[in-house]
């Protein structure tokens, strides 16, 4: 469904409420991946039934195992017990295209930056989204995510480099 001058002004602000829901779940997702927050991550998948292939990290057949490697990924820690992995995660250029009542596709861009301070590297990739999402329990969820990285370099950590914050 299109937001065109032909529908009536309920149906286009209906469908435009739908496009700001939908990138807010968006955003809550990668916040929750950069946050480290692992119940938020869980809650931005359909309950049943969600796919999602993150290309080199694999693919998953639903939330709870998604969430599990986020858990064991994501959250791994040192022995100093700092995160071992700092992401940072850039969405841009939403392409969400409401396909009917309570389904809806949508294309993303994402710039992804990731540190790995045990391999001493940090990697920056330009990463394509291509998502569905359904309407679940009253709210826009997603139902899948195919990830296609479009180019990625990593280097070496500088030596002597520090961090600073919250993750540090």
């Amino acid at each position: 469904m299109e937001i065109t001058a032909a529908g009536t002004l309920e149906e286009r602000v209906a469908a435009l409420e739908a496009v700001e829901q939908i990138k807010t779940l968006k955003y809550r997702y990668l916040r929750a991946c950069d946050r480290k927050d692992a119940d938020a991550f869980r809650g931005c998948f359909v309950a049943e039934g969600a796919s999602m292939d993150y290309g080199p990290t694999g693919s998953f057949d639903d939330r709870d195992a998604l969430t599990a490697v986020f858990r064991n990924v994501g959250l791994a820690q040192d022995d100093g017990g700092r995160y071992v992995v700092l992401d940072m995660h850039h969405a841009m250029h939403p392409v969400i295209e409401l396909l009917g009542p309570g389904r809806a596709k949508g294309a993303w861009t994402l710039r992804f930056r990731q540190v790995d301070r045990v391999a001493g590297t940090e990697a920056v990739s330009a990463i394509e989204y291509d998502d569905r999402y359904e309407i679940e329990d009253g709210r826009w969820l997603i139902r899948s995510s195919q990830v296609t990285v479009l180019w990625r370099i990593a280097r070496p950590l500088p030596e002597g480099v520090t961090f600073q914050g919250r993750f540090a």
